[in-house]
């Protein structure tokens, strides 16, 4: 996962390049873990660019987009032409500003990359009906059984992931709603929601 890669970064403070189109995601993220820099000058793919700046509720919103604003402010900068290149290349490309939030945000990124990568599979459909498919039913309980064996407490008896899932959406209010609108507020208190049940995303 994005988070677990252990390429060392050198200390600076300030990042321009032109990426490899092809490393540009796990590059993105190997530099918003890395944090102790200013501020990076980054030319992208032009699709690639609006995706990490796309607000919920655009076309292009999805995991990208909520990874890097939940940990930096990411600007558009500027569109560069492929004929600005000789040869030109058969996409256009964006220039973006990206500046870490400062602080961290206090989360568990292992969770929360958990919850998004489920939550985005299928962004365009509700979140009661993500949640609803067999593979994420029994990861979920795979991992509420491994939590309680961790914290010795023994699974009830009566524990129903169904049933719990829908008392929390149904807290929430957002069994209707769609990832692809979701603020990554609502996608905090979601989380929020789920561990305070002891329903987790990471083993």
């Amino acid at each position: 996962a994005w988070y677990q890669r252990r390429v060392r970064v050198p200390d600076f403070d300030v990042c321009v390049a032109n990426m490899p189109y092809q490393i540009s995601s796990p590059f993105v993220f190997k530099l918003l873990l890395h944090r102790k820099f200013r501020c990076a000058v980054l030319m992208f793919q032009k699709e690639f660019a609006d995706r990490l700046v796309a607000k919920p509720g655009d076309k292009l919103y999805c995991r990208l987009s909520a990874n890097t604003q939940l940990m930096s402010r990411v600007n558009h900068v500027l569109k560069v032409g492929r004929n600005n290149f000789k040869p030109p290349p058969k996409v256009d490309s964006s220039v973006v500003r990206i500046e870490p939030m400062n602080p961290t945000p206090k989360i568990n990124f292992m969770e929360w990359d958990g919850l998004t990568r489920i939550v985005f599979t299928r962004k365009n459909k509700s979140l009661a009906a993500i949640f609803r498919s067999k593979s994420v039913l029994e990861l979920l309980t795979k991992n509420y059984n491994i939590f309680c064996s961790l914290n010795n407490t023994p699974v009830p008896e009566d524990f129903d992931i169904k049933r719990t899932l829908d008392e929390i959406f149904q807290s929430n209010e957002m069994g209707e709603t769609r990832s692809r609108t979701m603020s990554n507020d609502q996608l905090l208190k979601l989380l929020e929601s789920f561990n305070s049940r002891g329903i987790h995303f990471s083993s």
